[in-house]
């Protein structure tokens, strides 16, 4: 106030000290010149090593993460995070038209499974297809084949890793449940749909145009990408398959989840059993 006061009698011409201005409306000196002087935050790298060096690795993952495969306070990992500038910033989003619909949730492990297909390049193989087959409760990768065919006997490979992964054997499944998928050419082929049938599931299809409804494959298919199909240069549809599996069961067995309580899909399964 007292600066302000000041600047502006010099305006109209005014040379009042600022010590007398002071004096005048009883503000003690110190208070005007006074200058706060604020440190730099001090981090401890104890900490700060660590934690680079895990995002070195996995630049993907966020605090929560790393602060859970590390061992450390989250909100530790968050101030660190922000103070270093390696917070990732959220990808904006803008208002798109939703429909009503059932999301692929589901209360206990075996109730609903989800099916997706997704493109990988693999070098001097080209394009090959990706199938992966997720329970929707527990949010284990349980089945995947990764096949230069985008054909049904790919989503069928996978549908079947997925059932000896869960069951142990092939066969009818003593409960039914669902199986969710789009409406593809691959899911609706009379060879995906009867193979469906002779192992005791049921298809449930959302509705076209709706990816949404099937999001919880859709978001591991891009986790996948991202954490490892975009940050590997693949020489071929073998090298693929070994680094795609070796990410699967990372993610399986070791990489936790938010949705989970900070769980993996392996230890959500056990508590669910």
């Amino acid at each position: 106030m007292i600066r302000t006061l000041h600047e502006g009698l010099l305006a109209d011409g005014i040379n009042v000290p600022i010590a007398k201005l002071c004096d005048w409306f009883g503000v003690p000196r110190r208070t005007v010149y006074y200058k706060p002087t604020k440190s730099a935050p001090k981090i401890d790298p104890r900490f700060a090593d660590p934690i680079k060096t895990l995002i070195e690795e996995e630049p993907s993952f966020g605090y929560r993460t790393v602060a859970w495969l590390l061992g450390f306070n989250k909100n530790t990992v968050q101030r660190i995070f922000k103070i270093k500038g390696w917070q990732v910033r959220k990808r904006a989003t803008g208002m798109r038209p939703r429909i009503q619909a059932v999301p692929s949730v589901a209360s206990a492990p075996n109730e609903r499974w989800s099916t997706d297909l997704a493109r990988i390049w693999t070098g001097k193989d080209g394009w090959a297809t990706l199938a992966l087959v997720i329970d929707c409760h527990t949010r284990e990768l349980l089945g995947w084949h990764l096949s230069r065919s985008g054909k049904a006997t790919t989503a069928s490979a996978a549908l079947e890793h997925a059932l000896i992964s869960r069951f142990g054997t092939l066969g009818k499944v003593e409960q039914e449940f669902l199986l969710r998928s789009d409406n593809g050419l691959v899911f609706t082929s009379r060879h995906f749909t009867a193979l469906v049938r002779s192992y005791g599931l049921k298809q449930e299809f959302i509705t076209p145009h709706c990816p949404q409804q099937n999001g919880m494959v859709e978001r591991v298919i891009r986790t996948l990408k991202e954490q490892c199909a975009h940050r590997h240069r693949f020489e071929s549809i073998q090298h693929a398959s070994r680094v795609i599996g070796d990410w699967i069961s990372f993610y399986n067995n070791r990489r936790p989840h938010q949705a989970l309580a900070m769980r993996t899909p392996v230890e959500a399964f056990r508590l669910a059993a």
